[in-house]
């Protein structure tokens, strides 16, 4: 079943950016289309290179150029395409209806600014209020994100504070102006397990009572089965597979998909050592239009090599992008490799 459109806000259709290197064209986002339903969390999930990152920034148009640039696709928010908005109605957008927390926060905290001064200067630039009530409202989200002494350490600035404490002054920052849709872009990498599920929980927390919708950008399969509605596998810039969190843990059907999985620890002790994926991510420079994955697929067959890979629905809101749907129907995993499984594995790591 469709959708409903009064549900969904954001629409990606076909975006696709490229950059342009001495080497040659690297088509960093190859096609991608999906859709961001209002309270959700959609994870794109992939290896590093896949484009997961590169699709993030260019829904907000925040693809450095040169060298790359977004060639084609549209990014409709509330029926506007932010593709083609003039520059300054996209800073109307930016950092105020859709906010991006990104993975390293000692890049994106100015270090001769105190913290205070960067989570005011979002709330002045889109709100006409004093700088008294920012102060207040800045204050009052550090205290909500378990900053302790926030009046004190408002005054900080950024090398004063732990990796963790950074991460959470940039989510404040995200969060100043109360967005509609927050992009974060692996916030989790750099900190320990124990400041991990404490973000994990902030950001539940933000979709359950704000409805606010999240775009979660991850590698991490045991974060996606503990926070997703519905996962984007991607691979050389381009969609596998999307799905419920239920389809990609208990019925996958991309190999690419399976492999991912196959590489995680299986927890019934079933199985000796860890699968992997053989080869390497591939070169997206001049990318063929046939299937990118070709090379490291077990399964992959003459047709592979030569024409576009088509979309085949499994199930209703579960796409797969491989010729392997053509035949004899979906690829299977051991059942052992289920949902609840991968829960379990976030929570004893």
């Amino acid at each position: 079943m469709e959708p409903s459109p009064a549900t969904v806000i954001l629409r990606v259709r076909d975006l696709r950016t490229r950059f342009y290197t001495p080497a040659g064209v690297v088509k960093a986002v190859d096609g991608i289309s999906f859709e961001l339903r209002r309270g959700e969390c959609l994870c794109l999930v992939g290896e590093s290179g896949c484009g997961k990152t590169a699709a993030s920034l260019s829904i907000l148009r925040l693809i450095d150029s040169p060298p790359g640039r977004i060639v084609g696709g549209e990014v409709i928010f509330q029926g506007e395409d932010l593709l083609k908005l003039a520059p300054e109605k996209l800073r109307e957008v930016r950092g105020n209806r859709i906010a991006i927390v990104f993975q390293d926060p000692q890049v994106s905290l100015n270090p001769v600014l105190t913290v205070g001064d960067q989570i005011t200067e979002a709330i002045r630039f889109h709100s006409n209020i004093s700088g008294k009530a920012a102060r207040e409202k800045a204050i009052a989200l550090m205290k909500r994100l378990g900053i302790p002494s926030a009046e004190t350490r408002f005054n900080d600035y950024p090398h004063q504070f732990s990796g963790g404490m950074q991460q959470r002054v940039t989510i404040a920052m995200a969060l100043s102006c109360d967005p509609e849709v927050l992009i974060a872009d692996e916030p989790t990498t750099a900190v320990d397990v124990t400041i991990k599920a404490q973000i994990l929980d902030i950001f539940k927390e933000l979709k359950e009572t704000r409805r606010m919708s999240l775009i979660f950008i991850t590698h991490d399969l045991g974060i996606v089965a503990e926070i997703a509605d519905r996962v984007l596998v991607m691979y050389g810039g381009r969609v596998a597979e999307s799905g419920t969190v239920l389809d990609i843990f208990d019925s996958p059907g991309h190999p690419y998909t399976i492999g991912l999985l196959n590489c995680l620890p299986d927890l019934a002790g079933a199985r000796d050592r860890l699968a992997s994926i053989p080869g390497t991510i591939p070169d997206l420079i001049d990318s063929p239009e046939s299937c990118i994955f070709q090379p490291r697929c077990s399964k992959a067959m003459p047709v592979c090599k030569v024409q576009p890979v088509p979309a085949a629905e499994v199930s209703a809101g579960h796409t797969v992008f491989c010729h392997l749907y053509g035949g004899d129907g979906p690829l299977r995993i051991p059942e052992n490799y289920g949902l609840a499984s991968h829960q379990r594995l976030w929570h004893n790591n």
